[in-house]
């Protein structure tokens, strides 16, 4: 199987690295636009070789888009005249969107899979060894799709080692703004909040690992979460109203002095660990 890459960032440029790993692909290429980009993939080795979109249809049973989820959209129409027998994947983290603006003419050949993990660093130098190992990837609305495709999909991350989760796209998109997207609104929210109330110089000496490990995540990729705010607007929305709920309460028992009930909260908050 030849597999095509459009995006060689930390997803793209890691997918490349382990299907590389196992054997899984004859001959891995590889789509960039920017020159920076395409130096640093040529330097990485990440690819054998850097082709254009007409070559990546031509020649590859799989083309996985690992780029920002607005730019899959954008980028779909180069697809619309694909072989039926070849596989379209996107990495995106937001489903939904992205599901419902498929054209149909490729729909059953499109899986919309989401791998839950990564990193707050970004483009091609950012690309891991080892990063989907272990980790769990989501698979959207395969109902859509047929079992050649399916299938293909499914051994891809069988074979690097990662496991299967299957969930319709609106579902996905709800329990992914839980479980990242309204982490990273807040870890940026405290990034800014820090950064508008101490010096770099008060930050530098007494950053702790508390804060070290909560502000981590909003050295990510202002472009790409923007553009998962916006395909995710309505559940982001709806997980911060419940975030400030929750912030509304400390401040109530902390003004009130009640702070036997607010280390009753803090032992509900523990319980989390126990789960994970």
């Amino acid at each position: 199987m030849n597999i095509g890459i459009v995006g060689l960032g930390l997803m793209g440029g890691s997918l490349a690295k382990a299907v590389k790993k196992y054997g899984i692909a004859k001959k891995v290429y590889g789509y960039a636009r920017s020159e920076k980009s395409k130096k640093e993939i040529q330097e990485l080795g990440l690819v054998d070789e850097l082709v254009d979109i007409q070559t990546l249809k031509d020649s590859c049973d799989l083309i996985v888009l690992a780029i920002p989820v607005d730019n899959i959209i954008s980028f779909l129409p180069n697809l619309l005249d694909i072989d039926k027998n070849t596989t379209i994947m996107d990495l995106g983290s937001t489903k939904e969107f992205i599901v419902k603006n498929i054209p149909e003419q490729i729909k059953e050949n499109f899986i919309a899979a989401h791998p839950m993990c990564g990193s707050e660093k970004f483009g091609p130098k950012a690309s891991m060894d080892n990063l989907y190992e272990g980790k769990t990837v989501v698979l959207c609305d395969l109902e859509n799709n047929i079992d050649l495709h399916k299938n293909r999909a499914i051994k891809v991350f069988q074979d690097i080692g990662m496991r299967l989760v299957f969930m319709d796209s609106h579902n996905h998109d709800v329990h992914a703004c839980y479980m990242s997207h309204l982490p990273h609104a807040i870890s940026f929210s405290l990034a800014n909040t820090v950064m508008n109330h101490e010096d770099p110089k008060s930050i530098i000496a007494l950053a702790a690992g508390g804060f070290t490990d909560m502000s981590r995540i909003a050295k990510s990729s202002p472009n790409m979460w923007t553009d998962i705010f916006k395909q995710n607007r309505e559940n982001l929305l709806n997980s911060i109203d419940l975030f400030e709920d929750h912030m509304k309460k400390v401040r109530e028992m902390v003004e009130k002095e009640e702070y036997e009930k607010l280390e009753e909260w803090m032992k509900k908050a523990n319980t989390l660990h126990e789960i994970l």
